[in-house]
């Protein structure tokens, strides 16, 4: 019944948005109505949302709070971590070095880091900046991820530039898009060693500071204070909780800047006005700023959508496409506990950034695309109820699958009692970029423990054979995974791979791409 009502309600106010007495646009009233109702759907702590038109932030406003623990409020100056946003910033900062003449796109990367190296000779060879910048290196989704996912592994810059040679490909080079983070961080090192600063300092510094960016930082540990920052929010166990914010410095050019509405709105319509800003001063040239929105690799689409979408592609450091005849540039972010979506339909003057405090996707989604509806002319549609149909299946599917692995390991336990006997799996195993796993038993229980990844541990259960799951402590990450020992002559475990058990697990999570051997 309380879902029923939520429609109901979320029909009537979508209704009021499609004869907004404008005729054209959402008003700020509608769109506080939107976020609050946004915030229940989907269960979210606290939301941001700004709106850009023509050169001005029309919209700015914070709803619900940072914190649970806290319950302060979210405003328009709140800081959110952008993540992946950060990389249009990234690809700005290589923007002005060409500008400068101090670098080309199509360099190769070991003119500037020697040391890199892929698993192919040849891809090695032929790799060029813009191949860092656009997804489709050969390797798969996320692949190497682990190194910089989740926090608190100590994977240094040096150790993932050095580990990208052990990543084998999954499709030819420049063929297929497949999103990569690690690659921006070699994109990062690249821009210090051009131009003698850190990434962290460039970014604050050249892009920042002159547009008077005063709140945000490239990074949460440079931040002068953290009086008006969110708090990371998950599910665990049904319930959405506070975690802890953290964030792995390595990988800062990827994702690591922190900012608010407020300041993205100018960085924004600097991005929409071809990179001029104050007193007709440039970020860089016409001719560069072309460069980032203009197709480089192609996403394939599927059914058209809901807003008639038949091209997509990725340019640099930006999403690109279209809807409704219009070319949309946009980008999303997600770290633990915090997603963020940028918005932009530069022929419409159009910006659109919201940034949320919770693992949930469809309430940007939501957001976003309910404001774009008011701009397009689009009536009637209730994005809310869409997307939150939509995650009602996917948990549901999820669950399906998830359910039925606690089954089988139940029946394992019923079987076998509370003592398990893993004499022939205990022992040290490596992969060669993620280093060394071992497998124990810890209180009489069966366990698994990465040494450079303190996150990834926990419980490892029998299911089925030689196929254990790791049912990780910290409940928050949801991505509990097979563990598939190999045996030997004498039936002793000589390695094992593993694989996530739940669809909805962060691709960033490429346990798929670990082959572990017994060393001990």
């Amino acid at each position: 019944m309380k879902k029923l009502l939520l429609f109901i309600t979320s029909i009537s106010f979508l209704l009021t948005v499609a004869f907004n007495t404008t005729g054209q646009v959402i008003s700020s009233g509608q769109i506080d109505s939107l976020a609050e109702l946004t915030l229940k759907t989907f269960d979210v702590p606290g939301i941001a949302v700004g709106v850009i038109k023509d050169g001005k932030l029309i919209h700015a406003k914070g709803y619900g709070v940072r914190s649970m623990r806290t319950m302060q409020k979210v405003d328009e100056n709140t800081l959110f971590g952008i993540a992946s946003n950060s990389k249009a910033f990234t690809t700005a900062a290589l923007g002005m070095l060409v500008d400068e003449g101090k670098l080309k796109w199509d360099d190769q990367v070991t003119d500037y880091i020697p040391e890199f190296k892929m698993y192919d000779p040849y891809v090695t060879e032929a790799f060029t900046i813009r191949d860092l910048l656009t997804h489709r290196s050969g390797l798969g989704l996320g692949a190497g991820d682990l190194m910089m996912f989740p926090d608190s592994n100590n994977f240094t810059k040096n150790d993932i530039i050095h580990n990208l040679r052990y990543l084998k490909a999954v499709s030819s080079f420049r063929t297929k898009y497949d999103y990569d983070n690690n690659l921006y961080i070699v994109a990062g090192e690249v821009l210090a060693r051009v131009s003698g600063k850190s990434w962290e300092d460039f970014i604050e510094q050249r892009i920042m500071q002159p547009l008077g960016m005063t709140a945000s930082r490239a990074s949460i540990n440079r931040l002068p204070n953290r009086n008006n920052i969110v708090m990371p929010h998950a599910p665990v166990n049904g319930k959405v909780t506070t975690i802890d914010i953290e964030w792995s410095e390595t990988a800062n050019a990827a994702g690591g800047i922190v900012s608010n509405i407020t300041d993205l709105s100018k960085w924004l319509v600097m991005q929409m006005d071809n990179g001029k800003y104050a007193e007709n001063k440039k970020m860089f040239s016409e001719e560069v700023h072309n460069d980032f929105w203009a197709p480089q690799t192609i996403i394939q689409v599927g059914a058209p959508g809901p807003y008639n979408t038949h091209f997509a592609a990725y340019g640099l450091g930006w999403f690109l496409s279209d809807v409704k005849g219009y070319k949309q540039v946009s980008h999303t972010g997600g770290l633990a506990g915090i997603v963020t979506q940028v918005t932009l339909i530069p022929e419409l003057k159009l910006g659109i950034v919201v940034l949320t405090n919770q693992q949930s996707g469809a309430a940007f989604t939501a957001i976003t695309n309910t404001i774009k509806d008011s701009y397009l002319g689009i009536k009637g549609a209730d994005r809310v109820k869409q997307m939150h149909d939509r995650v009602v299946k996917n948990e549901a599917d999820a669950k399906k699958i998830t359910d039925t692995i606690w089954a089988g390991i139940a029946a394992q336990q019923k079987t076998n009692g509370s003592k398990t006997d893993i004499s022939n799996y205990v022992g040290t195993y490596t992969d060669q970029w993620f280093g060394d796993v071992t497998i124990s038993v810890k209180n009489g229980q069966p366990w698994f423990d990465s040494k450079r990844s303190p996150k990834l541990t926990g419980l490892l259960l029998p299911y089925k054979g030689n196929t254990f799951v790791a049912k990780w402590n910290d409940r928050s990450m949801d991505a509990d995974a097979y563990v598939k020992f190999e045996l030997d002559e004498n039936g002793k475990a000589s390695g094992f791979k593993m694989a996530a058990i739940s669809p909805l697990t962060d691709f960033s999570f490429d346990f798929q791409d670990l082959d572990l051997k017994r060393v001990k």
